[in-house]
């Protein structure tokens, strides 16, 4: 038995806030939107998928933003989206330098911390 690779990531948001999550993932990182299952869409949230990134935004009731655990998103043009995030009111934060990379953090609408990495050239 091995592990081969991750499906998708899921994070959780507010109920009724579907159009925010639309407007970020979608919008402004540019991950297409897709149909949940039909036997999930009454649980609220919404699906975002690419070819190489799934990240998954389900309801929770008691919702609290995760703040220290966070997905990380390989980026090509980092300057360019971080340059839309902030025209669209985002901030965007740094962190320690991690080698190889430059990186910068985002959070979603509901406050899940999002890494931002673009690998240096070399």
């Amino acid at each position: 038995m091995r592990l081969r690779r991750f499906d998708h990531i899921l994070l959780a948001m507010p109920k009724g806030q579907e159009e925010k999550a639309r407007a970020f993932y979608s919008g402004l990182l540019g991950i297409p939107e897709v149909s949940k299952p039909a036997n999930l869409v009454a649980r609220g949230g919404c699906w975002f998928e690419s070819d190489q990134v799934k990240i998954h935004l389900g309801i929770d009731p008691h919702f609290v933003p995760a703040r220290k655990a966070h997905p990380a998103l390989i980026v090509e043009g980092l300057a360019d989206l971080i340059e839309i995030l902030r025209r669209a009111g985002c901030e965007v934060t740094e962190d320690q330098p991690l080698q190889g990379y430059n990186r910068k953090f985002v959070d979603d609408p509901f406050g899940n911390r999002i890494e931002l990495m673009e690998p240096l050239s070399t």
